[in-house]
């Protein structure tokens, strides 16, 4: 009834509406028209015909002074605002638009004059006007200007900080941006999150990174008792990978605070998860030393010897007397807490060590099939248990028995992070047996898995089998391929090392050449050839056709120089080569890190 009224009025009141208001609109739209097209004498001479009508000065002001301006007619531009300015003293965009006609005019002297003596003569209540009538030109520094004066104005030395902060951010000013960031975090700790977002968005070249360390090292020393300054350098730590730095000041903020550890807890996983042992390692003995009656004990002394076993794993060639201390540690954690639900991890990862290293596959079994049968058992561990179960039948060569264990979880645990897993090790079950459409019918479904691990390992797979199935009617090279991955992953290294070069001999020119190349590296450093595995590496490297795994090849070879044959400077010039040729590299973060630590960098 209501709307119905108002339609009613408002169709009386353009009925009674007088032929001259109807006029001037037409001419309003018709101004608009003309200065759409660029015809500014036409438009301008309608707009100066309207500009006097009250009713119309808010659309027609700031066109005309438009088209005055397009046309270089800038005493007329001038006249205008001043005129306006007469009638609205007190509103900024007016006095901003007078610098704007004498900055196109030429007389940047005036111009600034004009800019200057808004800033001088802001009053607190108009410093925010002020500022959004200079941004609105895209007169940033004098925005900058007001707040600035607005902030003397008020005494206060974090008045408008936060648009400050968007400002110095949206200008990538990010001196001033963590000037203004840490003042913040001085004034209030409770800001962290925040102060940590708004740098996150904001800080992208490592010279950024370095200012920043350096002043928040400064303030941790000006301010011990504001563990937020800590924090925020943990985090910073963090965003360059640098964990084993994190966790020194973590341990520090601990024992100052002796907060329980939690701290300490989350970098030794981080650390472990970025496969930086040596940290991880040092952060779990911290809270079993530190806290041996503490809620995180038992975890840190499982993740302790899980961290030394990633670290056995991956220094090449495996140690076997280390595997069999790491055996010795899991069966001396058991007798010391029990084998209950809470310790099932143990018995699964000393099942894999038994089966992948000492090559007892019975002891193995045995010892999943107990974690399995466990009673109040974890369903997501038992289901884990079955996955490295059905590995060590698929070790044996009993494929059968394997996807069988894989259905079973896929089946229990539906669009699961497990479930996917399971899925992923049937799909690459089918890989290896040479179904490779079954694999992609898997691989496709799980390209879309919500864990972005998975989903990463599906894609690297349905590529390698595309991208050497796809333009060759037979697939017979892929066939071959697969059945030397499933040799590699039955430690069947040196059947896999001869049946790469037969691949060679056979499929020469093949599109798998850059990936038998790199798995035969992968076999020569597991087995501590590093001299092999650089000269196959350094095949990839060297020819622009294997442009795929170049990245790839390039940082394998500079981790090796590094780790295993202890050349530094080589390792260094490799890392370099990295971070030119393949800026975009998921490598390129660690390689920035690694190469930084070889040349010396430090904070002073």
């Amino acid at each position: 009834m209501h709307s119905k009224l108002y339609y009613l009025l408002l169709l009386l009141l353009l009925l009674l509406a007088s032929p001259a208001a109807r006029a001037q609109q037409q001419d309003l739209e018709l101004a608009r028209q003309y200065m759409s097209q660029g015809d500014y004498d036409k438009a301008g001479a309608l707009y100066s015909k309207l500009i006097d009508e009250q009713r119309l000065f808010g659309a027609v002001y700031p066109d005309y002074l438009k088209v005055l301006l397009a046309q270089r007619n800038y005493k007329e531009a001038e006249k205008l605002v001043k005129k306006t300015l007469k009638r609205h003293p007190g509103n900024p965009n007016y006095g901003v638009d007078l610098g704007v006609v004498y900055q196109a005019a030429g007389d940047k002297g005036a111009a600034a004059k004009q800019f200057d003596r808004l800033v001088a003569d802001a009053t607190p209540e108009m410093v925010t006007a002020v500022a959004n009538a200079f941004m609105q030109n895209e007169l940033y520094d004098y925005a900058e200007k007001a707040y600035l004066r607005g902030r003397q104005l008020a005494n206060d030395p974090m008045a408008y900080n936060r648009p400050l902060m968007a400002l110095y951010r949206y200008r990538q000013k990010t001196d001033s941006l963590v000037a203004e960031a840490l003042n913040l975090l001085l004034a209030d700790e409770n800001e962290l999150g925040y102060v940590q977002n708004i740098l996150q968005s904001s800080m992208r070249e490592e010279e950024n990174f370095d200012a920043l360390e350096k002043e928040l090292i400064l303030k941790v020393q000006q301010n011990p008792d504001k563990l937020s300054f800590n924090e925020l350098l943990i985090w910073l730590y963090v965003q360059r990978r640098d964990f084993y730095s994190a966790l020194l000041q973590a341990r520090a903020v601990d024992k100052r605070t002796r907060s329980g550890g939690s701290r300490v807890m989350e970098l030794g996983a981080i650390s472990l998860k970025n496969e930086d042992y040596q940290g991880a390692i040092e952060a779990f003995e911290y809270i079993v030393e530190e806290y041996p009656e503490g809620p995180y004990y038992l975890v840190a002394r499982q993740r302790l010897i899980n961290a030394r076993e990633e670290q056995v794993q991956n220094t090449f060639p495996v140690s076997q007397e280390k595997i069999q201390a790491l055996l010795a540690d899991y069966e001396a954690l058991l007798n010391e807490v029990g084998r209950r639900p809470e310790t099932m991890e143990v018995l699964q990862h000393m099942a894999a060590l038994y089966a992948f290293y000492l090559d007892d596959k019975d002891k193995a079994i045995a010892l999943l099939q107990e974690a399995i049968s466990m009673p109040r058992a974890d369903a997501n561990l038992v289901a884990d248990s079955k996955l490295t179960l059905g590995d060590i039948y698929l070790l044996k060569g009993e494929p059968w028995e394997s996807t069988l264990l894989y259905s079973q979880v896929e089946k229990s645990h539906k669009e699961t992070p497990i479930g996917h897993e399971a899925k992923l090790r049937n799909a690459r079950l089918n890989y290896y047996k040479g179904d490779f459409e079954l694999a992609q019918a898997h691989l496709d479904i799980l390209k879309l898995a919500t864990s972005r691990e998975i989903a990463n390992d599906a894609m690297d797979l349905s590529l390698l089998i595309t991208d050497n199935t796809g333009l060759d009617t037979s697939t017979a090279a892929m066939q071959d391929y697969a059945a030397i991955d499933l040799l590699v992953f039955q430690n069947k290294l040196p059947e896999a090392l001869a049946a790469l070069d037969s691949m060679l001999q056979k499929y020469p020119g093949h599109s798998l050449t850059d990936e038998i190349y790199f798995q035969k590296a992968n076999i020569y450093e597991r087995t501590g050839n590093f001299e092999k595995a650089v000269e196959n590496l350094q095949q990839i490297v060297s020819n622009p056709q294997y442009d795929i795994l170049s990245d790839d090849a390039l940082y394998r070879m500079a981790f090796i120089y590094e780790e295993s044959l202890h050349d530094k400077a080589k390792a260094q010039q490799l890392y370099n080569d990295l971070l030119v040729k393949h800026q975009g590299s998921i490598y390129a973060a660690e390689a920035r890190k690694r190469f930084r630590k070889l040349r010396g960098d430090t904070v002073n």
